[in-house]
């Protein structure tokens, strides 16, 4: 079994918010790989944000590759701006 370090009050608060922050946003407000970029910047690995996003471990593998390229090439991703 893998095992997990301990997360410091800090980490795991800003996880915790990070997650709530994305359930709670609508999904036609909030694309999926917006999700995965909001919940990656907050630490999470892949298998957590499929969990919370209700996909699979290897499609937010997939679209954190696509999220690193575009910021690479200095195409960063647009998040939708309120209303």
């Amino acid at each position: 079994m893998e095992r997990q370090r301990k997360l410091s009050f800090e980490e795991m608060t800003v996880r915790l918010l990070a997650m709530l922050l994305v359930k709670g946003i609508p999904p036609k407000e909030l694309s999926q790989m917006h999700q995965i970029a909001i919940l990656n910047r907050a630490g999470l690995p892949p298998k957590d944000i499929a969990e919370v996003v209700g996909t699979t471990a290897n499609t937010v593998r997939v679209a954190l590759v696509t999220i690193r390229k575009s910021e690479k090439t200095g195409r960063h991703m647009r998040f939708p701006r309120e209303e």
